[in-house]
């Protein structure tokens, strides 16, 4: 096994927070295979390259000899996870959650080593405990302490409703790591007061406390709001070969930097030295190439990460797309905008009259993609490639 120093560099790239600070390092040094947590509700059939953030971050422990636990909240997914949220999630059908529990099951192999990985679903545990169990476990937690919740102190202050079983999703999500006997959590920063009801009710149950280890919730390709499907501004893991290349090729190269280190299996000193061959003169667009490369492959195949390289090449390249392309942000009314209004925003024609003549005469393109629809309308949260003739380019993020 590796040195506990770069364990420690390699397990904490990319992450906000571990807590407590010094507890990584003194887990590490009981010289034994840690049992390493991540819990993903099955709320949707696909995974997005978001999620993989952690499930790169078990790759690691996993890589260093680690137990990894990918758990399915096939229980808590009929809670729905409060989280960030600012109402009370719909539940979802015990036939849905196990529909797309299953799609999770195919998908994250992808990354994780199959023989090596331990998949639990919590209604393991959950699904056998009683009435009286419940109650003991909810007695464990107050109201006070769960106002202290940010989300629930927001929606408690601004009178808006919080039903009675929002409350028990921390209480279960912290009894999954009692149940797994969990010495690490992998979570997003929306998760933290998840994590820690997790090593309170360790404490409670006679067990050493967990480590919380929290990443950022990754940008989506507008590189504002966090990745997400209902935003639009996602790349998913299922997406074809093509239509995931294109995608990573359409990030800001500030962002770049940001998916390298969270997403790439490259090493830290890897990318540092592909940062100094861009700051020597390299083309950024060149280190993006090999993003997009890595990241197609890793969910397709080299043949087709080397196809699509070469599709979107002969697209836009050819086409004498620009070396540099202006970034364009513009808000939205009623979560989209037409098509003559956003190429006007972006200043890529002088009205929304000339717009809908461009569109006419076969001269605008979203994505190397010819647009003859003058009704279309695109969705607040994406970002695109706007073309109008052979000169006109904005990359234009809708908000």
């Amino acid at each position: 096994m590796t040195g506990i120093e770069e364990q420690i560099r390699e397990l904490t790239r990319g992450t906000e927070e571990v807590l407590p600070e010094d507890g990584l390092e003194k887990k590490l040094k009981e010289g034994r295979p840690l049992i390493v947590k991540a819990g993903f509700d099955p709320t949707a059939p696909d995974l997005h390259i978001g999620h993989t953030v952690l499930i790169n971050k078990m790759r690691q422990f996993q890589q260093l000899g680690h137990e990894v636990v990918f758990l399915i909240g096939d229980f808590t997914g009929m809670i729905g996870d409060p989280s960030g949220k600012n109402s009370t999630r719909p539940p979802l059908t015990p036939d849905e959650i196990q529909a797309n529990a299953a799609t999770y099951e195919k998908q994250i192999f992808k990354i994780l080593d199959q023989e090596k990985t331990r998949v639990e679903f919590n209604s393991t545990w959950m699904g056998e405990m009683n009435a009286e169990g419940l109650i003991k476990l909810a007695a464990r937690h107050t109201v006070a302490r769960m106002l202290e919740r940010d989300d629930f102190n927001k929606r408690y202050k601004g009178g808006e409703p919080i039903s009675i079983h929002e409350f028990l999703y921390p209480l279960v999500q912290g009894y999954d790591s009692v149940a797994l006997k969990a010495d690490i959590e992998l979570g997003g920063t929306d998760q933290k007061f998840n994590l820690l009801v997790g090593r309170q009710l360790q404490q409670d149950y006679g067990q050493k406390p967990q480590i919380v280890m929290t990443t950022p919730l990754l940008e989506g390709l507008d590189g504002v709001q966090k990745m997400s499907k209902s935003l639009g501004n996602y790349i998913g893991i299922t997406d074809a070969p093509g239509e995931m290349f294109g995608k990573i090729m359409s990030i800001s190269d500030d962002l770049m930097w940001r998916y390298f280190e969270v997403l790439s299996f490259r090493t830290l000193g890897d990318i540092d030295a592909l940062k100094q061959s861009v700051a020597d003169g390299m083309n950024p667009r060149d280190a993006k190439f090999e993003l997009g490369q890595e990241i197609v492959a890793r969910f397709h195949s080299e043949a087709e990460a080397k196809s699509a390289e070469q599709e979107f090449i002969s697209r836009f390249q050819q086409g004498a797309m620009p070396e540099e392309i202006p970034d364009v942000s513009l808000k939205c009314q009623d979560g989209k905008m037409g098509i003559a209004h956003l190429l006007k925003g972006a200043d890529l024609v002088s009205s929304t009259s000339e717009a809908f003549r461009m569109i006419k005469q076969g001269a605008v393109k979203i994505d190397g993609q010819r647009v003859d629809d003058r009704s279309l309308h695109l969705d607040a949260g994406t970002t695109n490639v706007l073309q109008v003739g052979k000169r006109k380019f904005a990359r234009v993020s809708l908000n």
